[in-house]
Parts: structure tokens; C-alpha cells; sequence
């Protein structure tokens, strides 16, 4: 990946939001709520103050107001400092 995050930042991919039918009717992208859920891409060095515990593939539950989002190669992803990542997805 191209994109470097900086210091205590990391770059999550979102999962992809489900597919939700209510009665026959299918739900717009719009009205879908924001997964909450992605990978770790990539990784900042920390700061001298915290270290950087995620790694990249880690899998991870974000804030639901966390982050900012952009978008990169046709990719969207989340950029947010590690402290608004909730938890770490093991097996």
C-alpha cells in the first residue's frame, strides 16, 4: 500500500455493510448502517508516549463516530488513531 498513516494512526478496511431486506424490500446504501468491523492495513510507529500494539491484518471493532473516512485507489478505508479502535478480533 502506498498510504503510510502517521504516528499513532492506523488505516482500517471496513467490512462490507450487509445486505439487510425488510418484507421484500431491499434496503439502499444510504439507509445501512456503517460497519463497524474491518482489517488493519497498515500502521503507524507509535508516539514516544504509546506504542502501536495493532498490527496489520489484525481485525478490529471501531467506535461507531470514529475516524475519518477517504478514499484511495478506488478504495474507501478509515484513517483513526489507534486509542478510537475498541477491541481486536481473535479467533
Amino acid at each position: 500500500m502506498n498510504l503510510k498513516p502517521l504516528a499513532d494512526r492506523v488505516i482500517i478496511l471496513p467490512s462490507a455493510a450487509e445486505e439487510v431486506t425488510v418484507a421484500g424490500i431491499i434496503i439502499p446504501d444510504s439507509a445501512k448502517e456503517k460497519p463497524l468491523k474491518g482489517i488493519v492495513v497498515a500502521v503507524g510507529t507509535g508516539t514516544k508516549d504509546e506504542e502501536m500494539v495493532l498490527k496489520e491484518g489484525d481485525t478490529v471493532i471501531y467506535g461507531k463516530y470514529a475516524g475519518n473516512e477517504v478514499e484511495f485507489d478506488g478504495e474507501k478505508y478509515m484513517i483513526m488513531r489507534q486509542s478510537d479502535v475498541l477491541a481486536v478480533v481473535t479467533a
